[in-house]
């Protein structure tokens, strides 16, 4: 597995990609704010963000050469140290339960070391079971439960 920042060149095919992902998350959404548009699209309003504010970072997910999902990172202003949260996660289903998820979460705690909150949709419980485990493994159960924009997550540091 590797992780491949996301260059400006290649924002579309992380567009494309994105839409695949909130179209998974929709199922877990109950807000309209979250159906497609006019053209069909759900058009992530963030996307732009990554290359015009500092502390984002996206990155895409390689398996074997091939695409595999993406990960964006983003820091939090918090206090004097940094905090870290993963903004957007997603393995395409074809790569799920291999383990991939898991290696890509440690590789970005360690990539970005310091505070971090890891937060899902409430509703969505396979991402519960998936961040409870993969963070109390990493954090050798060394983490706190917590709220973030008012989803539940895991504080921990890397």
């Amino acid at each position: 597995m590797e992780l491949i920042k996301v260059s400006f060149e290649k924002k579309l095919i992380l567009r494309n990609l994105m839409e695949l992902y909130q179209y998974d998350m929709s199922q877990f959404e109950d807000d309209s704010e979250n159906d497609v548009n006019e053209y069909g699209l759900f058009d992530y309003k963030y996307l732009d963000h990554y290359w015009t504010e500092e502390g984002r970072f996206p990155f895409f997910i390689m398996e074997s050469g091939k695409l595999a999902g993406f990960v964006l990172v983003r820091e939090i202003a918090d206090g004097e140290l940094p905090k870290f949260s993963v903004a957007e996660f997603f393995i395409l289903r074809k790569y799920r339960g291999q383990g991939i998820g898991k290696e890509v979460a440690y590789k970005v705690f360690e990539m970005f070391r310091g505070n971090w909150s890891v937060s899902w949709l409430e509703k969505n419980l396979p991402a519960k079971r998936f961040w409870t485990k993969a963070i109390i493994e990493y954090s050798k159960g060394n983490c706190s439960e917590a709220l973030q924009e008012g989803n539940p997550s895991l504080e921990f540091n890397s």
